[in-house]
């Protein structure tokens, strides 16, 4: 049986990259396109920044987004919603029918449902997926958020170069 792996949370692309040129990770993840909001730009300049990386394997997968709050908050009483910018892209519709919410971009979905966790505040709220809700404590107010119930993200999983990591 394999051991298990331990997950490096980083706030941006680069530092994903960072951490796996560096040895600091054996792999990373990376998502470079989305049906909805198109190619992610930041996680595609990384993977052509440090061209020690490999690609190991291309994947794809379902992406369902949903309003994550407090226990007993509700969606009409949502005032800011927190979440990652491509996230945001892909509830446009959503978004445009609660347009007195306030939208708040954050480094990444799941740090947006920690953020309103950690807030305590019954008018925020993140757009994240479902198993954030019972990670941080939140409930799920609404879901299926995203524009199009097929969508999805591309991912990249990225490894450094063999003789890359030979030579250090």
């Amino acid at each position: 049986m394999p051991a298990p792996r331990t997950l490096l949370p980083c706030a941006t692309f680069d530092e994903v990259a960072r951490a796996v040129v560096n040895g600091h990770a054996d792999y990373g993840v990376l998502p470079v396109e989305n049906l909805i909001a198109g190619p992610v730009h930041g996680a595609l300049d990384a993977l052509a920044r440090f061209d020690s990386l490999e690609r190991v394997r291309d994947f794809s997968l379902p992406i369902h987004l949903a309003l994550l709050g407090l226990p007993g908050a509700t969606v009409q009483g949502i005032r800011q919603v927190l979440s990652h910018g491509i996230a945001l892209q892909q509830c446009t519709e959503w978004l445009w029918a609660h347009r007195l919410i306030t939208v708040v971009e954050a480094h990444d979905t799941a740090g947006a449902a920690r953020m309103v966790s950690i807030r305590r505040d019954p008018s925020v709220a993140a757009i994240a997926a479902t198993w954030a809700a019972a990670h941080y404590k939140l409930v799920v107010l609404a879901e299926g958020l995203e524009d199009r119930p097929d969508n999805a993200t591309r991912f990249v999983l990225v490894r450094r170069r063999p003789s890359d990591a030979q030579n250090s």
